[in-house]
């Protein structure tokens, strides 16, 4: 029984893996890292605990303290040059986000091909992958809703209201929510294109409006429920 754990920005993610599928799964606010122990308390003992955390240290020693009692230590992964087949082109590999590195993990392991791999919460990753596994690089974006609070918060009369979207907007919440889902819609289009020489590219989405951003591209695209938690079992299973 292996417990993986996806720190975020927003939510803490979390899953229970035993032999061939995840028995349990949920999520808790990365504010109220304390809330975890609910989430996990009528769960059977994991045997392995194996985590990604970009929320910094203190949501890494709340999360360490909540699986305490359980008696298993909380592995934090780190960001490698190769591992579990796939091979990383940055030039500190280090320095990428865990979560993009357990997610490249994760869409290699089920594709196994050409994919631009989009992780869509707060912010938005587009990474390259390649079939053999390389990982190119790859871009990061405000999400949805972050795009819209900070084009709000920098500008005087734009307003922070709910929009819907539109091809052609006919009002300034419509015009800000549709832009900013443009924007990131034309970013993974312009990461396939590129992607293309290496053969046919598959899309492969994740995260919080992964399904939001596929309604409006316009082709064919696979998607997860977390690839970070895909990754995750894969590199404790190796």
């Amino acid at each position: 029984m292996i417990l993986v754990i996806d720190a975020g920005n927003s939510r803490i993610k979390w899953g229970l893996w035993e032999d061939r599928g995840f028995v349990a799964r949920g999520a808790v606010l990365t504010g109220h890292p304390s809330d975890l122990a609910d989430a996990l308390h009528a769960l059977p003992r994991a045997t392995k605990a194996i985590g990604s955390n970009v929320a910094g240290v203190e949501v890494e020693a709340q999360v360490e303290q909540v699986l305490g009692p359980w008696g298993v230590r909380l592995q934090w992964i780190r960001s490698q040059a190769s591992q579990c087949g796939v091979v990383s082109s940055y030039i500190d590999p280090a320095q990428l986000g865990t979560d993009r590195w357990a997610a490249l993990i994760g869409a290699h392991a089920k594709f196994a091909e050409a994919c631009v791999v989009v992780n869509a919460g707060t912010a938005v990753t587009i990474d390259a992958l390649t079939a053999d596994g390389r990982f190119l690089g790859g871009l990061i974006l405000p999400g949805i809703e972050l795009m819209g609070s900070e084009l709000s918060s920098g500008t005087a009369r734009l307003p922070r209201e709910p929009g819907n979207f539109e091809v052609f907007p006919t009002t300034t919440a419509n015009a800000i929510y549709s832009g900013a889902l443009q924007a990131i819609c034309g970013a993974v289009e312009r990461m396939e294109l590129a992607l293309t020489s290496s053969g046919q590219v598959r899309i492969v989405m994740s995260g919080g409006a992964a399904e939001v951003i596929a309604a409006r591209l316009g082709r064919p695209v696979a998607t997860a429920a977390d690839l970070v938690l895909d990754g995750l079992v894969a590199i404790a299973r190796a």
